[in-house]
């Protein structure tokens, strides 16, 4: 009698997604609306910021192309939060310095500022080569590339749904 082996592999797909990374100074509301506007897309923002410490929140941006059967997300990739540290007593006055501590959504890719996935299985490289070419003719985009997703080991902070 044969035995068969079935491996875990056979049944997982592949991520599903493609992720571009950009590099910008723009605030999370203009880049979605620059994006909407030069990719011909429909971002806006969930009423729920993503939150995955309990204590950061990075802002997040959705569209569901129904025609296509694809879903994007705009997500920032960075969140500052400023606390108060305990006061110093500086003789005549007390002082008290702030804190900043800055979370990532993916720690292994902390110069990205925001990170654009499209979920589809699949989105050819040639679509994506465009798309990443006309997120960089964006004036206030540094730039822009599609994000390897083999090394990246936090890749469970994708999962948005």
């Amino acid at each position: 009698m044969a035995i068969k082996k079935l491996s875990l592999g056979d049944f997982y797909d592949d991520e599903g997604f493609t992720l571009i990374g950009i590099h910008t100074s723009l605030e999370d509301y203009r880049l979605a609306y620059l994006l909407n506007s030069k990719l011909n897309i429909q971002l806006k923002r969930k009423k729920k910021d993503l939150d995955f410490s309990n204590r950061a929140f990075y802002s997040i941006y959705e569209w569901e192309d129904n025609k296509q059967l694809v879903t994007w997300n705009l997500v920032s990739n960075m969140c500052k939060i400023e606390s108060a540290n305990t006061p110093i007593d500086k003789g005549l006055f007390v002082d008290s310095e702030k804190i900043i501590e800055t979370y990532y959504l993916l720690p292994e890719l902390k110069k990205v500022n925001y990170l654009l996935k499209i979920n589809d299985d699949q989105f050819p490289t040639n679509k994506s080569l465009k798309i990443i070419n006309n997120i960089q003719e964006i004036a206030q985009v540094v730039t822009a590339y599609q994000i390897n997703l083999e090394p990246l080991k936090s890749k469970n902070n994708l999962i948005f749904n």
